[in-house]
């Protein structure tokens, strides 16, 4: 891990680091998009980089690796490091980009922190980075190993079998492989990544979470159309059955063990989807332990894939479901927000989370409260990682 002299460095520097660390990613995507223009058409999700949360996220990874390795210089934060590698992944990012990545950062944390940029200062954080950097890259490299996927090249032409009109705003896609090859095995829990040409050009990519059981030969995606989301929005006006779509292998660390441990699968919104292949396979896998499922809509209309939420917690061995709708709660559903008061969570659960960053936080604090250890909740985020932001 860090050298001795390098931790000390860090530790006196990282509180004047972090305070400037979002002026510091911000000057870093300008110089990286100014030098590399491909990256934000083809590469980088615009949306996030108009908004500033991509920058929060990297500010946010930077700032908690560093202080893991000067708080725990023994260790190694890889439930961190594997969440970003596999999101890497499913993107192709290559080795090569690191060292490019790794000029324009430099160049803004020198530009932003001028003199108290020392040569010592510089050895010592440019430690922090290759330390992060080449962990990436080694859990990548073996994660491509993974799905044989050569220098990163994880995509592949897929056909749209079907399409279904969940919701108002959410459209489900049944994909195949284009070639008539078989589907990559996938664990429930993981995501592709699509990538669509848009009228500009620009070839951007967002991930989809794999909504049916891995046991299937063809692949599913929902997909909810967000406010000014390019990527939704071009599928749910262009893409119907017989088109192509370019999609990546499957990548995601958000999975079940194959034990009988109780699990509390809980979501809210578009974030079901994770959920729902989760509860296929353990039906289909006869899963014995307690399966509590909880559920937070804004109404009985727009929760995606309601019906199949239900009926597939009902055929597990001890599954019960728990639904909670702001408006128009449907007989034995209850109204307002999720509660986990009002629920049994049985000892030694196991919690999956998936939605809006205060739904997961809200039901992570009534978790640990309850006695469930911090270590057995785990959670997956569409799009930027916030969450470490928060925390660092």
């Amino acid at each position: 891990m860090l050298t001795d002299q390098s931790a000390t460095v860090v530790r006196a520097t990282l509180p004047a680091v972090g305070a400037a660390i979002e002026d510091i990613t911000g000057l870093f995507y300008e110089k990286l998009f100014s030098a590399h223009p491909e990256l934000l058409r083809d590469l980088f999700n615009r949306g996030n980089q108009a908004a500033g949360t991509q920058r929060q996220a990297l500010a946010g990874s930077i700032a908690a690796f560093a202080g893991y390795l000067v708080n725990h210089p023994d260790d190694r934060p890889d439930v961190m490091l594997a969440r970003i590698a596999h999101k890497h992944a499913s993107l192709g990012v290559r080795a090569e980009q690191y060292p490019v990545v790794h000029r324009h950062l430099f160049e803004a944390i020198a530009e932003v922190l001028g003199d108290a940029v020392t040569p010592q200062v510089a050895a010592a954080w440019d430690e922090v980075y290759w330390l992060m950097a080449n962990a990436l890259i080694t859990i990548e490299k073996r994660l491509y190993a993974e799905q044989g996927a050569v220098d990163g090249d994880v995509w592949r032409e897929w056909e749209v079998v079907s399409r279904a009109e969940e919701t108002p705003d959410v459209a489900s896609f049944l994909l195949r492989p284009a070639d008539g090859a078989p589907a990559p095995a996938f664990r429930a829990g993981q995501y592709v990544s699509v990538q669509v040409e848009l009228p500009d050009g620009a070839r951007q990519i967002r991930q989809y979470s794999l909504t049916g059981a891995p046991a299937a030969s063809g692949r599913s995606i929902a997909v909810k159309r967000a406010d000014g989301g390019e990527v939704s929005t071009h599928l749910h006006r262009h893409v119907h059955e017989g088109d192509r779509l370019r999609v990546s292998a499957p990548y995601g660390d958000l999975v079940l063990s194959a034990d009988e441990t109780p699990l509390l699968l809980a979501s809210a919104g578009i974030g079901c989807t994770p959920i729902l292949a989760m509860l296929e396979d353990l039906a289909a896998t006869r899963h014995a332990g307690p399966v509590t499922v909880v559920h937070a809509d804004r109404s009985p209309g727009t929760h995606a894939l309601r019906t199949e939420h239900a009926a597939l917690a009902g055929k597990l061995v001890e599954g019960a479901a728990h639904f909670w709708y702001e408006e128009g709660a449907l007989a034995g559903g209850r109204t307002g927000f999720a509660d986990l008061a009002e629920v049994a969570v049985a000892p030694g659960t196991r919690a999956y989370l998936c939605g809006p960053l205060p739904f997961m936080r809200a039901m992570r604090e009534q978790l640990l409260a309850m006695g469930v250890a911090a270590a057995d909740i785990h959670y997956e985020v569409f799009g930027p990682d916030l969450w470490l932001a928060a925390a660092a």
